[in-house]
């Protein structure tokens, strides 16, 4: 488990660091930040997860997200990785498309050519990236929560879902809800996953809860402006789902917002509090 450190810097009276290493899961050079607020020596600190959205890598919540004072405050490691493997043998979309290839990878394990061999981030995140923080930064594993943006808000949300116990809080800024019924997902699961619509069941969080997956509580905060809500995001699906299943959700409307990091900002100490809170003990 080598790692490479690229950068680092104080902030807040902690470290912001990047970091890089081969990742067996991708089979790429996989790029990573973390964020260590202060703490005393020996001591080790709950992990919030970041999971970034569609053309971001981990720079974007890095230079914009604004988390560092409230990770800070709250004492906080909080870990953003790429978005997707990339490099020169890791294949993209032939057109060029932002929602597919680099950049899009969905946090899924592709089966499909000529995807299969580089894009496995649901096996980067769910098992490498954790083994990789446990032995490297002064991480309490046993205490860990996630949250994430638009495609990183399905990350977040179905990760979650699927490792019942793993993660004390889960939220989400903007997510894709149900990628199987919207065009985003409709075009990446079957270029990732095939045709067979059953396959996509496990990257669908809405489609998930009707099969008996469960959180305790999920946080969803959605601006009104943002320009892919009716289409892409649907949080009314998320909602009924929850509902259903009894799933104790706060969806937050944000008047006027839109889908940009100016949103996330705005809402990130809102989450890290509520992360904070779950996670104390």
């Amino acid at each position: 488990m080598a790692l490479e450190t690229i950068s680092t810097a104080r902030a807040h009276g902690g470290v912001q660091g990047v970091y890089a290493h081969a990742s067996a899961a991708t089979s790429t050079r996989m790029e990573f930040s973390v964020f260590v607020p202060p703490h005393e020596p020996g001591a080790t600190l709950p992990v919030v997860w970041y999971l970034s959205g569609l053309t971001c890598t981990q720079a974007n919540v890095t230079e914009k997200g604004e988390f560092r004072a409230a990770c800070a405050e709250h004492g906080l490691i909080f870990v953003a990785p790429d978005t997707s493997p990339r490099g020169p043998d890791v294949a993209d979309d032939p057109d060029g498309a932002y929602d597919f290839g680099l950049g899009a990878g969905f946090y899924l394990d592709a089966t499909e050519p000529p995807f299969a061999p580089h894009y496995r981030m649901r096996s980067y995140i769910e098992d490498e990236l954790p083994a990789v923080i446990a032995a490297h930064f002064p991480a309490d594993m046993a205490r860990q929560s996630i949250l994430g943006h638009s495609m990183g808000g399905h990350g977040a949300l179905t990760v979650s879902l699927r490792n019942p116990g793993r993660f004390r809080a889960t939220s989400a800024f903007a997510p894709i809800v149900a990628p199987s019924l919207v065009p985003w997902g409709r075009k990446a699961l079957p270029g990732y996953l095939g045709a067979d619509e059953t396959a996509w069941a496990e990257y669908d969080a809405c489609a998930l809860i009707a099969a008996g997956a469960r959180l305790p509580e999920i946080l969803v905060d959605q601006g009104t402006a943002d320009g892919f809500l009716d289409i892409q995001l649907q949080p009314h699906r998320l909602a009924e789902a929850c509902a259903a299943a009894r799933i104790d959700l706060t969806l937050r409307m944000q008047e006027g917002y839109d889908h940009s990091y100016y949103f996330i900002s705005s809402f990130m100490a809102d989450h890290l509090a509520w992360h904070a809170a779950r996670l104390k003990g």
